[in-house]
């Protein structure tokens, strides 16, 4: 089983951006220190949610700041990027960090970043899986031409490609994992053979029904077995240790309702479209009930349900919903080494 944090650089209520992005920074480096496995970075534009705004940068600046830790996106938003450049920065950081980068990738949402950047909403609705093709034969061929309609281009050689690799670098080229939402996302990933990450917003019994419908979609499309059985899928969560689960809890509920507001809040969408909101206190007793939250006993009895469950034995955890520095750091130390040690 292999633990890591999901990394939001949360802005909360009273906070400045540069404190946020400070706080991200450190519960990576307080991870590598404490023995975890992964950090994965999420991307957000123009809303406290979270204030990086560019999940693939904050990796490079992490991966040289880290050894051993390997260090992903959860996700680059696909359809606002290009996805010739987002696969020379990824090739770039695999070769580069001696394969310890994951590109994460998904749909994001119907948000005002599709005019800002000239996406549009098609490219949100009918363009991910061109995109996530594309992206895929740049990662993996020695040269690309764009034959779509929202991407046409002469046929260029790929710099730097994967397959240059030196010193044990995996040639096949960075991982890549798809965030999955839908049944429709769940087969786009299986019949290319990426695993999914899965959001923290639903429990085991949900992640199972995906992990079954992904396993039978990636069969279906002529998968080798064994691969369909070992596929690396990651289960985003939300983590905090405490020495009972009254106090783990109180400090999520006291922080997070206030942060989830105000973030979710501020999301604009493209066309007006009307869209529903969860109740802050609400969502936070959710996420409280369905992950490690609570002592160090619980939480590893949690992390292990969920993989008896689910068959995933990748997690990504929130640390970071105390919104205090100080905190965080302490519950990354405490998951290294009170919960994982528990875990094998």
């Amino acid at each position: 089983m292999r633990v890591g944090t999901f990394v939001l650089a949360a802005q909360f209520p009273g906070q400045g951006q540069g404190e946020a992005l400070h706080r991200a920074v450190r519960s990576a480096e307080v991870a590598e220190e404490a023995g975890l496995d992964s950090v994965w970075l999420a991307e957000h534009h123009f809303v406290p949610y979270g204030t990086c705004p560019s999940a693939i940068t904050l990796a490079a600046l992490l991966l040289g700041r880290t050894q051993t830790l390997r260090v992903g996106t959860a996700v680059s938003v696909l359809p606002t990027a290009h996805p010739v450049a987002l696969g020379e920065q990824a090739a770039l950081l695999h070769l580069t960090s001696g394969g310890r980068f994951s590109l994460g990738v998904g749909r994001g949402g119907p948000w005002v970043d599709l005019e800002v950047f000239g996406a549009g909403v098609e490219a949100y609705e009918q363009g991910f899986p061109d995109s996530l093709d594309l992206l895929l034969r740049w990662l993996r061929e020695p040269r690309v031409a764009g034959e779509g309609e929202r991407f046409a281009f002469r046929e260029v050689p790929v710099v730097p490609r994967p397959a240059e690799a030196i010193g044990g670098t995996d040639p096949a080229g960075p991982e890549v994992v798809v965030a999955c939402t839908s049944p429709r996302s769940v087969r786009l990933a299986a019949e290319r053979g990426l695993p999914m990450l899965l959001g923290m917003h639903i429990g085991d019994e949900e992640k199972a029904e995906m992990v079954a419908l992904w396993r039978r979609c990636a069969l279906e499309a002529g998968r080798p077995a064994a691969d369909i059985i070992t596929a690396p899928h990651v289960s985003a969560g939300v983590a905090q240790v405490g020495d009972d689960r009254a106090e783990a809890t109180e400090a999520l509920l006291k922080a997070m309702p206030g942060w989830l507001k105000q973030g979710l809040d501020a999301h604009v969408t493209v066309d007006g479209r009307a869209r529903s909101m969860r109740d802050p206190f609400a969502y936070t007793e959710l996420l409280c009930g369905l992950h490690p939250v609570g002592t160090p006993q619980l939480c590893a009895d949690r992390l292990a349900a969920t993989s008896e469950r689910t068959g995933i034995t990748r997690f990504a955890l929130l640390v970071e919903g105390s919104g205090d520095l100080a905190t965080t750091e302490e519950n990354v130390r405490r998951l290294g080494a009170e919960v994982l040690p528990q875990l094998g």
